[in-house]
């Protein structure tokens, strides 16, 4: 037996839910709640599997929510259920923790799939979302890449050896370059990427992978 939460704080929404669910005999609904706070309440008291979180509700909306429930019931898995269909919300849910997206007009089918899905230790996310959630990273990628060009190959090489502190003379000896070409380097470096010492290339190296923590 699926036990749900449903949390929303339109009660015309929340009857809705529970009619569409009540011939379902795998899924029992234990409790509903109109924001955050509520739910939060409900999950120190009874054991749940899943909680139907919507987005905007008061006092503690589903963000806020979902991060508590993520942190301190890490067992629960939330879906969103939510008319809001803006990509930073997505993308901030899905950080938050959720195991499933889903928009209020979808069919009773998929509301189905998504919590049998997600009861099952899956997660489900509704074609759109899907599609937000890609987008997203491709940008990601996109801008990473855009900002980690700036650079040559031979500085990114001059940048990696700098972060992994080695000095002027042991990265001369390394790529087979005099100092002053090394010192050269290291100027553009800093030029380039507005860097006021040491530390900031190496921090712009950490953050574009071109080095990791284990390596330094």
């Amino acid at each position: 037996m699926i036990k749900i939460i449903i949390a929303d704080d339109h009660s015309i929404i929340r009857d809705g839910l529970k009619a569409l669910l009540k011939e379902e005999k795998n899924i029992e609904i234990i409790g509903e709640a109109a924001n955050g706070l509520e739910v939060i309440e409900i999950l120190k008291k009874d054991k749940t599997d899943i909680v139907i979180m919507d987005i905007n509700m008061p006092k503690c909306n589903g963000l806020e929510a979902t991060k508590l429930i993520t942190t301190n019931f890490p067992e629960v898995k939330v879906i969103a259920l939510t008319m809001n269909d803006q990509s930073d919300s997505v993308k901030s849910m899905v950080e938050a923790g959720v195991w499933g997206y889903l928009f209020k007009d979808s069919s009773k089918h998929e509301f189905i799939q998504a919590i049998e899905t997600v009861a099952e230790g899956r997660k489900y996310f509704n074609n759109k979302v899907f599609d937000m959630l890609l987008m997203n990273s491709e940008n990601s990628k996109q801008e990473e890449n855009s900002e980690t060009n700036i650079l040559t190959i031979r500085e990114k090489e001059v940048l990696k050896l700098i972060a992994e502190e080695y000095s002027s003379q042991e990265i001369a000896d390394k790529l087979f370059l005099s100092i002053k070409t090394v010192n050269a380097h290291r100027r553009n470096l800093i030029q380039k990427l507005d860097a006021k010492n040491t530390a900031a290339l190496v921090r712009y190296a950490l953050k574009h992978g071109l080095i990791k923590l284990d390596e330094k």
